[in-house]
């Protein structure tokens, strides 16, 4: 997708870039939280974002840095990805000049991201991101992604099949905005459709 569909100001699209650049930096190497999901969440943003008349700068800034400090918890180095990565875009976009207001937007967006845990989002563009995060572990993309875990986790299908039904499944009913739910709702569906397809094929049917 062009960044310059949603954003036409060349100040906020070079901003942006930057910050693409920043933030691909924290990550060496691919798999369910790589970079690969960054994108993905970030173009999910602009299309909510801009249906639900959101700060796109602020969201597109928060979207590319959610994740930063997510190969430092992963290694141990963080307890809390959203928390450090919330003070590593703090200051970075200070860095750049960034007005604070924004800066603290951002910053709250990413914090908030988790699902699984605080602070609640307050702010629209918090809420988008919270959104398009877990979007991303619905439907097709979000299929895949559970295997990719499964297969770098040495966790087999029907494990893999648990977790739909604990976790994946309930997503849906988290989106905070009208036009993520549209998205989740259908997401759903594929992934309900595909989880009784598989379990038809581990019983042997035909």
């Amino acid at each position: 997708m062009r960044l310059e569909d949603f954003i036409r100001e060349e100040d906020s699209i070079r901003l942006i870039e930057r910050t693409r650049e920043f933030a691909r930096g924290f990550f060496e190497r691919e798999g369910t939280h790589g970079f690969s999901h960054t994108e993905r969440v970030f173009n999910l943003c602009l299309h909510i974002g801009r249906e639900e008349g959101a700060d796109l700068e602020v969201l597109a800034l928060a979207s590319l840095l959610h994740d930063i400090a997510r190969p430092l918890e992963s290694a141990g180095k963080v307890e809390d990805h959203a928390v450090e990565g919330a003070k590593i875009a703090r200051r970075f976009l200070t860095s750049l000049g960034y007005p604070e207001e924004k800066v603290e937007a951002v910053a709250h967006a990413i914090e908030a991201h988790r699902f699984s845990r605080g602070p609640e989002p307050k702010t629209l563009e918090a809420k988008i991101l919270s959104d398009a995060d877990k979007l991303d572990a619905i439907g097709a993309i979000g299929i895949a992604r559970v295997f990719m875990y499964s297969g770098e986790n040495g966790r087999d299908i029907e494990a893999s099949l648990r977790h739909f039904e604990e976790k994946i499944f309930k997503l849906k009913d988290l989106m905070y905005t009208e036009t993520a739910r549209r998205i989740a709702e259908e997401r759903h569906v594929f992934t309900l459709e595909f989880i009784e397809r598989i379990r038809r094929e581990i019983e042997g049917e035909i």
